[in-house]
């Protein structure tokens, strides 16, 4: 565990990216759904958000995480445990990934996961990472296992929630004839 606590030391020291993470700067909520989709629409077709570089797909975004860490910083995410990399991580790096890829109100990136069956945000950053991680350390980068990995784990949280759930009023209703 001294082991994993210094790498996320280390991590938050080194300033895992080499350019400083910006802040991003969010448009007004949306007053309706009509208004939420105009703008989904419009963010998921452009290539920058808040002046930060989107990456289309899986294979930009890693190409990205490349081009933002340092060869040391590669090192250190490469010698975290793959099962830990999630964990670790994600407070850092995936919140980093979420804010400024834009996953919250869509990107073209966000849009890409989606598509690949990834619907939430934490899921996604996640995603990212792992993947990264897997392609550091010379492993096989399959989007289908991953994401397919990524839809079970949620759909075993939701019935494991609906489980422990209780119903709070049940009636029967008579049918009309």
């Amino acid at each position: 565990m001294n082991f994993i606590r210094s790498i996320s030391c280390t991590f938050l020291v080194l300033s895992f990216f080499s350019v400083a993470a910006q802040t991003p700067v969010q448009e007004g909520p949306a007053n309706s759904e009509a208004e939420y989709q105009q703008q989904y629409q419009e963010r998921i077709k452009k290539d920058k958000l808040n002046g930060v570089y989107i990456p289309k797909n899986l294979d930009d975004a890693l190409l990205q995480l490349d081009k933002l860490t340092t060869p040391e910083s590669r090192e250190k995410f490469k010698a975290i445990p793959e099962d830990s990399v999630c964990a670790i991580m994600h407070y850092r790096l995936g919140q980093w990934i979420i804010l400024n890829w834009g996953f919250y109100g869509g990107s073209r990136l966000s849009h890409y996961l989606k598509s690949a069956g990834i619907t939430y945000p934490d899921d996604m950053a996640d995603f990212i990472m792992l993947a990264y991680s897997r392609k550091l350390n010379g492993k096989t980068v399959n989007i289908k296992e991953l994401a397919t990995r990524f839809r079970e784990k949620r759909k075993q949280e939701f019935e494991k929630s609906r489980k422990k759930g209780k119903v709070l009023k049940e009636e029967k209703r008579k049918k009309n004839r």
